[in-house]
């Protein structure tokens, strides 16, 4: 028919601008990989990055970071989300296809007097009906309509009908099509969201598993060192009694030992903290977890780094934020569409009878084709209005993305320049112990030999504990970073 080879040549229109992706200030080489050779990156997606907890070597962590793909929640309303967004996919798609509904009806109709009506309803009309829409024929009218008959004595009746409808609105300026392309950006950008959200859990929980292993290995030590604290009070306790030490001595002694006692309180405070932490991001209640410490030694894993661009590819915080861009994007081509007029075709086919049994017999057949064309003369500006909201949505989404990129660039620059600098760090602090462990021996055996005050001991001690705390604390810095990277 004329009207449907219209309306399948003015379906290849598709009004709004088409998508490009918004240009970013993504840099050739991160500033802080000046001299410093890395590891090309293999190539990965916006999701996956692979088990990267792996390269710690701890099992326990492992498991952990396997389980927040299942049992976290926030992770579980990430796919959910995910799955609402692809059902809107499929929920855009149904405008490319026509709608049918069929309609079975029961008419009774009745009236008196000379001047009464028989009136009927459900779609259909009395025998003689009247106007349908487009063109009719066989027994009976269009659907939709009311008919009347004036009769001259008491009558009734009753009528059954059955009707099966269509109407179908071309997409003749890509509304449907901008509306699938909105749909489908959004889509992947929850898809992205699902993947920062397994992520960024993994990457919370690795963190504060990590922390926890290293305050189990400063509980440790400042316990050890608490033990050591005991039995110089013990030999400064004996050496009062015998009047070789000063009261001051010993009260310096029984400082320390408080001190050091109320500081490895704090750490498990921190420690239990922490461990509720790990178990709420593996989606288990904190009252039935628990990490059982280990003797640790602590993993920095070499992290191998891709260029700026293949970053943006990577990290599903910026894959998100683009096709944010799109979908909105898409949203204007929506709001153009309104400018142009609405075809929809309709077309009906039934059976009309005074019994059921006179159903589906060639004088019961009625049908009904019709077509109409709809254009908005005057709306006050509202279209105007959407166009204008849309395309401000798209200008938003884009400086959105720009702002997403540089941040993932700054993380970066960030973490390569901690890297670096932790590394160094962590050598420093090493030596420092070192040296300190060896003062504080010989510092304990000149006092023991009364060459020296109490007071020497305790400063020196106090530092020695200070840089063995401060080398785990350099180490966990280290794999945080690494993490985070």
């Amino acid at each position: 028919m004329p009207v449907t080879a219209l309306a399948l040549l003015a379906s290849a229109c598709t009004v709004g601008p088409n998508y490009r992706r918004p240009a970013d200030a993504t840099p050739p080489a991160f500033k802080e990989t000046a001299g410093v050779a890395w590891t090309p990156a293999e190539p990965g997606d916006a999701l996956d990055k692979g088990a990267w907890w792996t390269l710690f070597g701890d099992p326990v962590l492992n498991d952990l970071c396997a389980r927040v793909a299942v049992d976290n929640q926030n992770v579980a309303a990430a796919a959910a989300a995910y799955d609402q967004a692809r059902a809107l996919v499929r929920e855009a798609r149904a405008g490319y296809f026509p709608t049918l509904d069929v309609t079975p009806a029961v008419t009774k109709s009745g009236g008196g007097g000379s001047n009464g009506t028989i009136v009927t309803t459900g779609g259909g009309t009395a025998d003689g009906g009247t106007t349908g829409t487009g063109t009719t024929g066989g027994a009976g009218s269009g659907t939709g309509s009311t008919g009347s008959s004036n009769v001259g004595s008491t009558g009734s009746g009753t009528r059954y009908r059955i009707t099966a409808g269509a109407s179908w609105e071309p997409d003749l300026w890509g509304r449907v099509r901008r509306s699938v392309e909105q749909a489908r950006g959004n889509a992947q950008a929850s898809a992205a969201d699902l993947g920062n959200a397994r992520l960024s859990a993994q990457s919370d929980l690795a963190t504060d598993f990590l922390q926890v292993r290293a305050l189990d290995a400063e509980i440790a030590l400042v316990d050890a060192t608490g033990k050591s604290y005991d039995r110089a009070l013990t030999i400064t306790t004996n050496r009062y009694n015998a009047g070789v030490a000063a009261k001051t001595d010993l009260l310096q002694a029984r400082t320390q030992v408080a001190s050091t006692r109320g500081d490895l309180a704090e750490l498990v405070r921190q420690r239990a903290v922490l461990e509720h932490a790990v178990a709420v991001l593996a989606g288990q209640a904190p009252a039935t977890f628990v990490i059982q410490p280990i003797k640790w030694s602590p993993v920095v894993p070499a992290v191998p780094l891709a260029l700026p661009s293949a970053l943006l590819e990577r990290r599903p915080d910026v894959s998100a934020a683009e096709r944010r861009v799109a979908a909105a994007n898409a949203g204007i081509g929506i709001e153009v569409a309104a400018y142009y007029p609405n075809l929809t075709l309709t077309g009906s086919v039934g059976e009309s009878a005074t019994a059921i049994g006179n159903l589906f017999t060639p004088g019961a057949f009625f049908y009904s084709l019709g077509a109409s064309l709809a254009q908005a003369v005057f709306n006050g500006g509202l279209t105007g209005a959407r166009v204008a909201a849309a395309k401000a949505a798209w200008q938003q989404a884009t400086a959105t993305y720009r702002q997403t990129v540089l941040a993932a660039l700054q993380d970066v620059e960030d973490q390569l320049a901690g890297s670096r600098q932790e590394a160094l760090t962590t050598t420093l602090r090493q030596a420092a112990s070192s040296a300190a462990d060896e003062t504080e021996r010989l510092t304990l055996n000149q006092y023991l030999a009364g060459q020296i005050a109490y007071t020497d001991v305790v400063t020196v001690q106090t530092t020695a504990l200070t840089a063995r705390r401060t080398l785990v604390q350099a180490a966990v810095t280290q794999q945080a970073t690494a993490v985070a990277l």
